[in-house]
């Protein structure tokens, strides 16, 4: 494994845990890192910015990756060639289904892939999905914490405002089609990371899962439910450090990475 510093994230073997929080927002890394204990700054570059403490006795670093697919694929790659093996992916996210409202935790076990990143890795059969130990951890974290969450799948897009300014584009047709059958089929939420994520970390074997806040929820807004809007990530974050700390206990007791 190369000592030298990682061309985007900027960090080096030895200073990655084996267990990486995911924020997209560099503006929350420093947020999440207080929840370790001793954190400190190890990198910063472009929209990564890195810190690295210690949960439950090992090494954790909390590691942003900016928006979108693609260097969230860049921010896994050079992580995983960093140590790291186990990763939670913690954002935001908006509704499809009409169920979670704004406030709900969701908690992703598959992604639609209706993005580009995920076609330089695998054929589009190849399905996007998350880590069964992560995805446990997680709905345990929430339960225990007393969080409203929904399981199930998210989509994950390439474009913003294709998604909320669908009418002005010249391919809206197969949006609003799309949109409408993810809706049909019981999608719950719309996102720009976690299919990226999910194929990426099954080629490069190792695990990730993803826990988001629902901060608005568009279709219930539109059928006239009173709906509100929220950027408090605290709760998610706190489920995600919650989620980690049992699989590093989980593996400390099956010495699974020993």
């Amino acid at each position: 494994m190369s000592e030298e510093k990682k061309m985007h994230i900027q960090c080096r073997p030895g200073e990655i845990g084996k267990y990486v929080i995911l924020p997209g927002d560099p503006g929350r890394v420093e947020k999440i890192a207080a929840y370790l204990d001793g954190a400190k700054k190890v990198a910063q570059n472009r929209e990564f910015v890195t810190y690295t403490g210690e949960l439950a006795g090992e090494k954790v670093s909390v590691c942003s990756t900016g928006i979108g697919g693609p260097s969230a694929a860049i921010a896994l790659e050079e992580l995983v060639q960093c140590g790291g093996k186990v990763f939670i992916r913690v954002g935001t996210c908006g509704g499809i289904s009409e169920e979670p409202k704004a406030g709900d935790l969701i908690i992703a076990m598959a992604a639609v892939r209706q993005e580009g990143t995920t076609l330089h890795y695998m054929p589009v059969e190849f399905p996007a999905t998350a880590d069964f130990q992560v995805t446990l951890a997680l709905k345990e974290a929430a339960e225990e914490l007393k969080a409203g969450y929904f399981t199930g799948i998210v989509q994950s897009k390439d474009s913003f405002y294709g998604q909320h300014e669908p009418e002005r584009m010249p391919v809206h047709t197969e949006l609003l089609e799309k949109w409408q059958a993810w809706k049909q089929a019981g999608v719950l939420a719309s996102e720009m990371e976690t299919a990226a994520l999910f194929v990426a970390s099954s080629v490069l074997h190792v695990q990730c899962g993803a826990v988001y806040l629902m901060i608005w929820n568009q279709e219930r807004d539109k059928a006239g439910y009173k709906e509100f809007k929220t950027e408090d990530t605290d709760l998610a974050i706190r489920v995600a450090v919650e989620a980690m700390k049992k699989i590093i206990i989980d593996n400390s007791d099956e010495k699974r990475y020993n």
